[in-house]
Formats: structure tokens, C-alpha cells, sequence
């Protein structure tokens, strides 16, 4: 069984940070050449880009619009065009927006649908014909605890999830014949700055201490009281690209220090 993914190449969504940068470093350390997509300054970028290529791999960026299946589906051609092969697709990108759904606006649910849900079918049929052709393809997209479990106010990010766990099993299915697995990572709180820059806030908001915020509001859910991290969700991506994972495929796998095990 081996960890090497030299010759493979790779295309992570939302990949300019958090945890679709960490799943690109994990699969660039692997030998991976890789695409990042996603937004960000052109200069962070470019460095993000001069870090990768350190690794003795080549990288590539992507600032495709998710939301146009079009774009997509030309992301995933053109990364084979310039690669000249596409092994590994990790749909990576999301957003969430919070409202009671009565109060949900129509266009939040149409976007969050396009870019969570709709991005990652259009991504998985336009890469299942090379991979099929190679007879070898890891699928690989972020889900979230609330692709098991429901919370209020978040109509269209849960169904999104619950919706990209259906895909995955169904993708799964329909390519087990020909050496590609599809899978999810699902995890529960992740420790990334956007949410270390909301602690402040929460304490003079609610009148609580940092460790009250921590335990009592954003871990909550989480029975361990710990985020979980982007180079643990990262590990997990890069075991699931190796032959040790071959007949890992139609899973749908929880990080989410227990949320989701009651």
C-alpha cells in the first residue's frame, strides 16, 4: 500500500485557504500536481502557488465561478487540457447563509444550492470520463456534519449537504466497476481564522469568557470540545486517495468529535 501520488493530478475547489489549501498541501506533499480554485489577492495567490510548487510538484490556480455549471464543467477541460490528466477531484467550496425559512431569501438558497450542491455534480460528470478511461479516479467532497444532522435556520446549507451525500452514494455506485471511489468527508466544527476572529465578538455580545464561547456556544454540538482541524480533514483526503482506500467508496465520513453519534 502506498501514499505516493506522484504522476496524479489534482483539482481541490475552494482551495485559496482554510481547509481546501490544507487538502492541496497534503496531496502536493504526496507528489500530487495540483489546481487550487477558488478567490483571493493575486499576490497570496502567486505565494500560494511558489509554496506548492516547493514541494517539487506543479500548481496551477483556478478562479472559475462555481455557480455556472458551464464554468465548471470548462474548469475540469481545461485542467486536463493544460495537466493533460485528471485524477483526484476534491469539491471543496461552499458558503452558508442563516434565516428562518420564511425569511430565507430566494437568491441565498439558489446560491448556496449552486455552489454546495449543483458545483459538485457538474464537476463529478465531467471528470467520470477520463477517469474511467485511466481506470483509476478519487472523488472526494467536504460535506459537513449537517449532512446527518439537522440545526435551525439553515434550510438550504443542510439540504445542500444531505442532497451532496445522496450524489456521492449514487457516483459511487455507478463507477465502482472501474477503479474510482467517491466519497465524503464530514466534518463538524473546524478551527480556520474566520472562526477564531468571531470569539470576540460572541464574549461582549453574550457577556461570556473566551472558554465559555468555545464550549458552550461554538462546540456545543461537539461531545470532545475540540475543533477539529483543516490538516486532520486533509489526512483523511489523502488516505482516501491512496490504494489502502480502494474499497472505501458510497462513505460518507464523520469528523465531528462525536456531534453526530447520538
Amino acid at each position: 500500500m502506498t501514499l505516493s501520488l506522484k504522476d496524479r493530478v489534482a483539482l481541490i475547489t475552494g482551495a485559496t485557504s482554510g481547509i481546501g489549501l490544507a487538502v492541496a498541501e497534503a496531496l502536493a506533499g504526496a507528489g500530487a500536481d495540483v489546481i487550487i480554485g477558488g478567490f483571493g489577492e493575486a499576490d497570496a495567490i502567486a505565494a500560494t502557488l511558489t509554496d506548492l510548487e516547493a514541494r517539487g510538484v506543479r500548481a496551477a490556480h483556478d478562479g472559475s465561478d462555481l455557480t455556472s455549471g458551464d464554468a465548471v464543467r470548462a474548469m475540469v477541460a481545461k485542467a486536463e487540457r493544460d495537466f493533460g490528466r485528471l485524477d483526484i477531484l476534491v469539491n471543496n467550496a461552499g458558503m452558508q447563509h442563516v434565516a428562518p425559512v420564511e425569511d430565507f431569501p430566494a437568491d441565498r438558497w439558489d446560491l448556496i444550492l449552486a455552489l454546495n450542491l449543483t458545483a459538485a455534480f457538474h464537476g463529478m460528470a465531467a471528470v467520470v470520463p477520463g477517469m474511467k478511461a485511466r481506470g483509476w479516479g478519487r472523488i472526494i467532497s467536504t460535506a459537513s456534519a449537517h449532512s446527518i444532522a439537522a440545526s435551525p435556520f439553515k434550510s438550504a446549507y443542510v439540504s445542500a449537504k444531505h442532497g451532496l451525500i445522496g450524489l456521492t452514494k449514487t457516483v459511487a455506485l455507478e463507477t465502482a466497476l472501474h477503479g474510482i471511489t467517491v466519497n465524503a468527508i464530514s466534518p463538524g466544527y473546524v478551527w480556520t481564522p474566520l472562526v477564531e476572529k468571531q470569539i470576540p465578538d460572541t464574549m461582549a455580545a453574550r457577556g461570556l469568557t473566551r472558554e465559555q464561547v468555545l464550549n458552550d456556544v461554538l462546540l456545543a454540538a461537539q461531545p470532545t470540545k475540540a475543533f477539529v482541524t483543516v490538516e486532520q480533514v486533509a489526512a483523511m483526503a489523502l488516505h482516501l486517495c491512496s490504494d489502502a482506500s480502494a474499497q472505501i467508496t458510497g462513505t460518507n465520513i464523520s469528523m465531528d468529535g462525536g456531534w453526530t453519534a447520538g
